[in-house]
C-alpha cells in the first residue's frame, strides 16, 4: 500500500507522463490544447479522465445543480449520440442521475477499462492507449457539437 503522499506522487506523474506524450497533438481546432484539463467552454459540462486502482474512465459530466437543466443538457447530448457514437468509434454508457463520490446528482456519457491500475506503472500504456484516442475523438466531437448547446448557456 502507498502512503496518502506516495499515491498523489504517482498520480501526479501519471498525468505528467499522459500530457507530455499528448501535448504534441493538437486540438481539432488547430491550436494548443491542455489535454488533462480539458476546458469545455460550457459551465457545468465536463470532459473527465479518471484513473484509479481497478478501473479508468473517460467521459462527459454534466454537474449542473438543477437536476431539471442538467437533464437538458443530456437531452441535447442524447441528439447528437449518433454522432458522438460515430466520432469516437464505440458505443459508449449513458447514465442520466447517477451519484458521484460526492453524493452529488450528476449525469454521465462515459467509458470504462477494467482491470487497470494507475499505482502500476506497467499498465501506464494501455492507461495512455485508453485516454489518448478517446479525449482526441471527444475534442473533434465538441469542435463541431459545442454549438447546439448555445442556447444552454
Amino acid at each position: 500500500m502507498y502512503t496518502r503522499e506516495q499515491a498523489s506522487q504517482l498520480r501526479q506523474a501519471f498525468w505528467t507522463t499522459f500530457g507530455q506524450y499528448i501535448a504534441p497533438h493538437p486540438s481539432a481546432e488547430g491550436t494548443k490544447i491542455n489535454w488533462s484539463n480539458y476546458k469545455t467552454g460550457l459551465k457545468h459540462v465536463y470532459f473527465r479522465m479518471r484513473a484509479e486502482k481497478k478501473v479508468a474512465s473517460i467521459g462527459i459530466e454534466m454537474t449542473h445543480p438543477d437536476p431539471e437543466i442538467q437533464e437538458l443538457f443530456f437531452a441535447q447530448f442524447q441528439e447528437l449520440k449518433t454522432y458522438l457514437h460515430e466520432t469516437l468509434g464505440e458505443e459508449w454508457e449513458w447514465d442520466l442521475h447517477t451519484t458521484n463520490e460526492y453524493g452529488e446528482t450528476i449525469s454521465r456519457i462515459y467509458k470504462e477499462l477494467s482491470p487497470v491500475n494507475i499505482f502500476n506503472r506497467e499498465d501506464w500504456p494501455a492507461l495512455i492507449s485508453f485516454f489518448k484516442p478517446r479525449i482526441i475523438a471527444l475534442d473533434e466531437f465538441w469542435s463541431d457539437a459545442k454549438y447546439s448547446f448555445d442556447a444552454l448557456r
